[in-house]
Order: C-alpha cells, then structure tokens, then sequence
C-alpha cells in the first residue's frame, strides 16, 4: 500500500505493492488498479480510493458514476471520435454509396410527384423529401455495428477481459458507439447536405428548428445503442446473432421510416409505428428536420424516453443472465 493510503483486509486476502500499481488478491477476485485509480472488489467490500488523496473514501455497496468516471467514459468517447477519422477509405466508401442512394431516390420521388401530379405527399415537397431522406440516410449509415462488436466479444471470451477493467461493460460501448456515430453521422450530413443541395436546392431552415433537431439525435442514438447492444447479448445463448442483426436492420429501415415518411403508410398502421422504438431512432429526427415544431419534439423525447427505460432495463436483464453463464478456467 502506498505510504499516503491505508486499507483495512480481511485476513483471506493478499496485498502485493509494485512501484506503479497496486495489485489486490482475494480468493475470489483479482484486480489490477493504477496509480491514481484504486478500485478494489471483495465479496464484502466495494472501496474506492485515489493516490491523490490521502484520505481513504468510506466503502459504498452502490456504485456510483462519480465525476471521475464521466470524465473517464467522455474520454473514451472521444478516442472512438478520433479513431474513426482515422478511417479515410471507409469514409470514401460511405460518401460514394449515400450519393448513389440519394440520386436513386431523387429519380424515383421525381416519378412519383410527377405520375401523382401532387405537390405534397406526406405533407413533403419533393425538395423536402429529398431532405428527409437524405437525414434517415445519414442516420442509417452512422450506425455503428454495436450487436456484431458484442457478438464478438461474447464469442470469443473478449468480455472476460472487459470485465476485469475498471469499467461498465455496457457505458464503455455506449461512449464509445457515440463518440464514433458522431463523427460518422456529421460526415454524412455534410456530404448528404452537398449532394441533396446540388439536387435540388435548398429548403426553409430556421436556427430554432435546427437546434431542435439536435436535441432529438441523442436519444435516438441511444435508443439504437441499446437495442443493438441487446441483440448481440443474443450471443449468451445462440451459436451466431448475424441472422438477428440482419432482422434488426431490416425492420428499422422499413418501419422506423427510412425508406418512405410513416404519413405514406395506410392511416390504421401510423400509431402503431409511431408507438414502436424503430420510428423514434430514425423518421423523428429526420422529420424533425425538415418540419421542426416543439410539439413534435415534446412527443418525440416521451417515446424516445419511455423506450429507453424499457430496453435499459431489458439490457440490464439479460446482461445480468447472460453473465452468470460466464466460466472462467486456469490461474
């Protein structure tokens, strides 16, 4: 123990001091702890403690996300930013492929505005519909491959590794998935925006709309976090979860909007997937974009927020579940 810290052990357990870390052995736990973060686990004592600080902090059996740890998931995240600029071709690939995708559906919305003879379908115009669609677009491709990443890491015994850091399994994806969807998602509105405005100009914006439409993409994001995060805990119990992911991208794209605005499907089906979580990941926030309102906003966040509830409360189930089928061999 270093000179400024003192720790009260029960007898069963070891204490070994290195000039760096500190390193605690109990019979049941072994936890590697850094010079300025000491966490240390026993079946009865949860004690946090800081180098910088000599005063050792009482124990606490509910952990707690202290400013410490929000610094140290933001700074996970924005290494995930970082890292993915580092990706130049795959943000070629993306640029390449959103504009084929936008250019297909300018042709085929042009078709249809003009075989309707309709100035509006869906309370759109044809430049408005290219907006949104170039936004659910974006939306769509920023997505990180949260399910198959957790599908890996459960596979392989990567999560055992996981699990012995200082860290939640679950908020360490969850930063890092945002810090890379942020960057993936404002480079393809920028290239979206570019191309769509070549296409077929500009539509109304408003400061107050845009920044309404911000306000919508966080919880969007972690609403989609959580439900591929969900999926691939699938892996706990099935040989491969690609079938379940493809299922999951799928049903997104169809029901949550991407394709089409929900005011295009039949009048009986719009509550029902306006109520479902998939809406709320992808044709809120797009709709929010080129039809800004705080009404729809206020609308948007109660089922952005009471899906999040659900499917945390899902993920925290099966996560503790598939956990208890974790077995580790050796020394």
């Amino acid at each position: 123990m270093s000179p400024c810290h003192l720790v009260t052990l029960s007898p069963c357990h070891l204490v070994t001091l290195s000039p760096c870390h500190l390193v605690i052995l109990s019979p049941c736990h072994l936890v590697i702890l850094s010079p300025c973060h000491l966490v240390i686990l026993s079946p009865c004592h949860l004690v946090t403690l800081s180098s910088c600080h000599p005063n050792l902090r009482r124990p606490s059996s509910i952990p707690l996300m202290s400013m410490l740890s929000f610094r140290k998931y933001t700074w996970i995240g924005l290494t995930a930013a970082r890292s993915n600029l580092a990706y130049l071709s795959e943000v070629a690939a993306r640029t390449l492929f959103l504009a084929v995708i936008l250019y297909i559906f300018l042709r085929l919305w042009q078709v249809t505005y003009g075989q309707t003879g309709a100035s509006q379908l869906g309370g759109l115009t044809l430049p408005q519909m290219l907006w949104y669609l170039a936004m659910t677009e974006a939306i769509t491709l920023s997505a990180p491959r949260v399910a198959a990443e957790v599908d890996q890491d459960v596979r392989t015994g990567a999560l055992a590794v996981q699990l012995i850091r200082p860290l939640s399994y679950p908020l360490a994806r969850l930063w890092t998935t945002l810090g890379e969807r942020v960057v993936r998602f404002g480079l393809n509105t920028g290239v979206g925006a570019l191309i769509v405005l070549v296409l077929v100009g500009p539509i109304h914006f408003s400061l107050g709309g845009l920044l309404l439409f911000v306000l919508a993409l966080p919880l969007a994001f972690t609403l989609d976090f959580l439900a591929q995060f969900l999926v691939g805990l699938a892996a706990f119990w099935l040989e491969d979860t690609s079938g379940l992911v493809l299922i999951y991208s799928r049903i997104t794209m169809i029901l949550g909007g991407m394709l089409i605005p929900l005011e295009l499907f039949p009048q009986s089906l719009q509550p029902i997937l306006r109520a479902l979580p998939f809406a709320s990941m992808i044709y809120g926030p797009a709709r929010m974009f080129v039809a800004p309102g705080a009404a729809f906003l206020a609308e948007l966040a109660l089922r952005q927020g009471t899906a999040i509830v659900a499917l945390a409360l899902a993920v925290a189930l099966v996560y503790r579940a598939g956990l208890r089928r974790i077995h580790s061999n050796g020394g």
